[in-house]
């Protein structure tokens, strides 16, 4: 779909999804860790109608007042090593919206977007060949927040290839949420 679709008004409601969307991040955690950065490290795509710019790192996301998100993250790589060992996991630490009315898209939005719903459910922790393993957050769309175009800054958490250490990093570009009407 085009963006020019996707930015006018959604006609179409019938066809959003009802209960809950979900937005998958594919992490680089190689390069991530060796440029301590997540500029060109993030793949982002989701399941909603009408959205922009799947596969990048700056997805605008379809969505209504009131519906449930999930922010769902995996590392490209989850095949166990050589040696082993599975690769190191990505996490999603915080999800921060962005004020862009005042004209600086580093400021923190100052009224709420979303409820934190956080982790509910239980992740499988298990690793094997067979079983998906992810992190995830989740929160649901205020079901008043204003319809519009909400940016949003990923921080998170990565672990390391070896030792304890965790490096936190911001998403440098940022994907969005366009809220419509219910």
């Amino acid at each position: 779909m085009t963006q020019a679709y996707a930015a006018t008004d959604f006609t179409d409601r019938g066809q959003l999804n009802s209960v809950q969307l979900n937005v998958v991040t594919l992490v680089d955690m190689e390069r991530a860790a060796a440029t301590k950065s997540l500029e060109g490290c993030l793949y982002m795509m989701d399941n909603s109608v009408g959205g922009v710019g799947q596969g990048s790192d700056h997805l605008e996301t379809i969505c209504k007042q009131g519906q449930v998100i999930n922010w769902i993250i995996r590392p490209i790589d989850m095949h166990r090593g050589a040696d082993g060992t599975w690769p190191p996991m990505p996490k999603i630490n915080n999800i921060v919206f962005l004020d862009i009315e005042k004209g600086d898209e580093d400021d923190v939005a100052e009224r709420r977007i979303m409820t934190e719903l956080k982790v509910y459910g239980a992740p499988d922790r298990m690793r094997d060949q067979y079983t998906a393993v992810y992190y995830y957050w989740a929160g649901a769309v205020m079901s008043e927040a204003r319809p519009g175009l909400y940016r949003y800054r990923l921080v998170l958490e990565l672990e390391k290839e070896h030792g304890t250490d965790k490096l936190y990093l911001n998403s440098v570009r940022y994907p969005s949420l366009r809220v419509l009407p219910v």
